[in-house]
């Protein structure tokens, strides 16, 4: 079902490493908030490394996890390394990470912690991921929505992200946070 848009004002995406006076001349005055695991506190709370707890892992009823990016890394499955449910434990934002370097080729994405299915990367993206950050964007971020919207009233929103790909099928680029927090807020 889709939210009816309640901003007056248009929402973007830029990169993380785009200056302030690029963005300003690119769409006028804005309000500018990175989103990424570096940005200030409150906006921080999007990044997907951010420990908001009790996160449900997807068909893992019982497991949950502290932040969306542990659910992401706990159920990738590689050559040499089968889930890591420490990964969902992890509330410093850092160490979360799981690389090919050291466990061998992405096989996939376990759906479910004890799942017998592997989604390939596509799959995964719609079915673990997506479903994991809306989960915190409507349970944990609320609030910080409202803020966004309240901003969005009075001029231009745009939203830093390390990624800018908002095209959940497009597999060249990660996928951008900043991205989904720009169609959550758009109601798509």
């Amino acid at each position: 079902m889709m939210r009816k848009r309640i901003d007056a004002m248009p929402y973007f995406v830029a990169h993380h490493s785009t200056s302030p006076t690029t963005i300003q001349q690119r769409y006028g005055p804005v309000h500018i908030i990175d989103v990424t695991s570096r940005g200030a506190e409150p906006w921080v709370r999007f990044s997907p490394f951010y420990p908001h707890g009790d996160i449900p892992v997807p068909f893992s009823p019982g497991y949950t996890s502290a932040s969306v990016e542990g659910i992401w890394q706990g159920l990738k499955v590689f050559e040499r390394m089968d889930v890591d449910t420490t990964k969902c434990k992890i509330t410093s934002m850092k160490g979360i990470k799981r690389s090919s370097k050291k466990y061998g080729a992405v096989l996939g994405h376990r759906a479910g912690v004890e799942g017998k299915r592997l989604l390939i990367y596509v799959e995964a993206r719609r079915a673990i991921y997506l479903p994991s950050y809306h989960w915190v964007l409507s349970h944990k971020l609320q609030d910080l929505l409202e803020q966004s919207a309240q901003l969005a009233a009075t001029q231009t929103v745009v939203f830093l992200d390390y990624e800018t790909n908002c095209d959940f099928d497009d597999l060249r680029s990660p996928l951008s946070r900043a991205g989904l927090v720009k169609r959550y807020r758009e109601g798509s």
